[in-house]
């Protein structure tokens, strides 16, 4: 299934991005497939406004900005996205657990237990998509990123200027910066991604599919290994939502 952007040209930011998300209506740009028969679909419109309820709580509660440093410490899912979207929309550095960065600001995790000694704000988040709360022990001071996200703002507030030539995205690896960090941009197709990659892989991966106005199919790690396993299923799959 071809998705045509609604308008041209390259996407420089994740600003942009998300402007342009948002004012994409009821198109599918992000369906997950988790663990259990969990499936989650998010238009562009849905997707910019869990992210801008995001950035609003960053901003609010951390004042996140640039020189900040967020680890996100989640697997690939649709919840990681929104959450690099959102740090990465207040100019701040995201770094994957394997990053070696010293003394992060804020942590977004699904597993607190491993961050209670980091010295680091704590955001905890829970990946059920029908959480409406952690569903276990919160660390003193830590934020419960199901129940506190939706009441922030549907329109993002202020936010500082991003500065492009700071760190977006840090892993072992190494860095990209804010100015390089949507790839070129793909061609609207609709594109099922493996949730085995890499989670730096995916997360850009899923920039370039939506800058050049394509949709993601996502599944998790287990789901992706089941499918490769069934090719039956793998096949009703791509028939069902329509991948290129």
């Amino acid at each position: 299934m071809q998705i045509a952007p609604r308008s041209g040209g390259p996407v420089p930011d994740v600003a942009s991005l998300l402007a342009r998300l948002a004012a994409d209506g009821g198109r599918p740009r992000l369906t997950w497939y988790g663990d259990d028969g969990e499936r989650v679909e998010l238009s562009g419109a849905v997707l910019a406004n869990w992210a801008s309820k995001t950035v609003n709580l960053l901003v609010e509660e951390f004042d996140a900005a640039p020189g900040t440093t967020v680890v996100v410490d989640l697997p690939v899912h649709w919840r990681a996205a929104v959450w690099t979207l959102a740090a990465w929309r207040t100019g701040a550095t995201v770094a994957l657990p394997d990053a070696a960065v010293g003394g992060p600001d804020v942590v977004v995790t699904d597993t607190p237990e491993r961050w209670t000694d980091a010295g680091a704000d704590l955001v905890v988040v829970s990946l059920p998509a029908l959480a409406r709360r952690y569903d276990g022990e919160l660390p003193p001071g830590a934020i419960d990123a199901a129940s506190a996200v939706m009441t922030y703002g549907d329109v993002i507030g202020w936010v500082p200027d991003v500065d492009p030539d700071q760190d977006a995205l840090v892993t072992a690896a190494g860095a990209v910066g804010h100015k390089g960090l949507v790839p070129e941009s793909g061609d609207g197709a609709r594109v099922l991604v493996d949730g085995r990659g890499a989670v730096a892989d995916v997360l850009r991966a899923l920039l370039g599919i939506w800058a050049g106005g394509g949709s993601v199919v996502l599944t998790s790690a287990g789901t992706a290994a089941a499918l490769e396993a069934d090719d039956a299923r793998r096949e009703r799959l791509r028939s069902t939502e329509r991948v290129d």
